[in-house]
Order: structure tokens, then sequence, then C-alpha cells
């Protein structure tokens, strides 16, 4: 069988990339987005629960970085449908070598790449181009009571967003700064 991902390890453990294969001709392509069976290293055998999509008009917007607590911590597949981001995620297993570590990745309609997050990780991006369209796979459905954020303009991540923040909503501004006494997730 041939596969239609390719993964690709980053230097953080469990986070991963995966590159979609196109299959295509004269009149365009396909692209697979997900396989329960290519991909079950990645969703901890979780099946995924909740599919959310976003629009983000202007480049440089700022979106995340976002969470959820145990018991409700998911597993994320993030793809870029169209337009350009930089695809954020922050480690906050409280026992992993790269705790507070970020890795990013430009994901892109053009370049066929998602972007799966494990549990214990906030995620964010900033937008590069105009009208980005976002589509995300969730193993937990959403619960307020779990919800919870870092800063994306935190000091303590040095996170080197590639443009200046055009825009970040009042939630995202608002969430404090890493204090000293963050111990992280306990999965």
């Amino acid at each position: 069988m041939i596969s239609s991902f390719h993964l690709q390890a980053t230097p953080i453990a469990g986070l991963s990339v995966i590159h979609r294969q196109t299959k295509g001709d004269t009149r365009g392509y396909l692209e697979r987005l997900f396989c329960v069976e290519e991909l079950a290293a990645i969703t901890q055998g979780k099946p995924f629960v909740q599919i959310n999509h976003t629009l983000t008009f202007k480049p440089g917007v700022v979106r995340g970085l976002h969470f959820q607590r145990p018991p409700h911590a998911e597993v994320k597949l993030v793809t870029c449908l169209r337009g350009e981001v930089f695809d954020v995620a922050v480690d906050l297993r409280a026992d992993s070598p790269t705790f507070l570590h970020w890795h990013a990745e430009i994901l892109s309609a053009d370049n066929h790449k998602s972007l799966a997050i494990p549990e214990g990780f906030a995620h964010g991006f900033q937008t590069l181009t105009d009208n980005c369209e976002m589509l995300y796979f969730h193993t937990a459905a959403y619960h307020p009571e779990a919800e919870d954020a870092l800063n994306p303009c935190d000091a303590a991540l040095a996170i080197r967003w590639p443009l200046a923040i055009s825009e970040l909503s009042p939630r995202d501004a608002a969430h404090p700064l890493l204090s000293p006494d963050f111990k992280g997730m306990n999965l």
C-alpha cells in the first residue's frame, strides 16, 4: 500500500509534521487529510470528535496559544487550507526534557503540510498572508472549564513571530505571563 502521508519528526518528541501526498492529473488533485489507519500513532488511538475551521482576514494576526487541561487534553491535527501561517506548538508536559520549548512550521495550501500536536501542548499561529483558513481536528470536545492559554508575547517563551503582531484578540492579549512556579501538565 502506498501511503498518503510522510511523517517527519521535529526536535520535540511526539510533535510531528505530516506531509500530505497529492495524487493529480490534468483536472487537479486528490489529497487525503486524515486516515485512521495510517495516522493511528499520531492520534494515540483516540478518535477525532470535533473539527473546527477558522478564517483570519489579515496578515500578522496571532491566535493562541491555547490548550485544554486534563482530563480534556487533546491531540490536534492542524492544516492550512488557504493562505500561509506560522504555526507554533509549545511543550507543556511537566516531565518533558523540552518543557516550554516551542517548534514552528510554515503551513500553507501550497506545501500540503499539517502539524500533529500531541496532548500537553499549547498551540497558536500567526497569519502570513490575507484570508488564511485553518482546519483543526481534535480528540477532545471543547470544555470551557478546562480551557487555558499562554500569552503569545511572553518573553519567557521567546517565540520569534515572523511579522510584527498586527492584532491579538483582547482575550489572548490578557493571558498572564508565565509565573516562576508554572509546572506544566501531568498527563
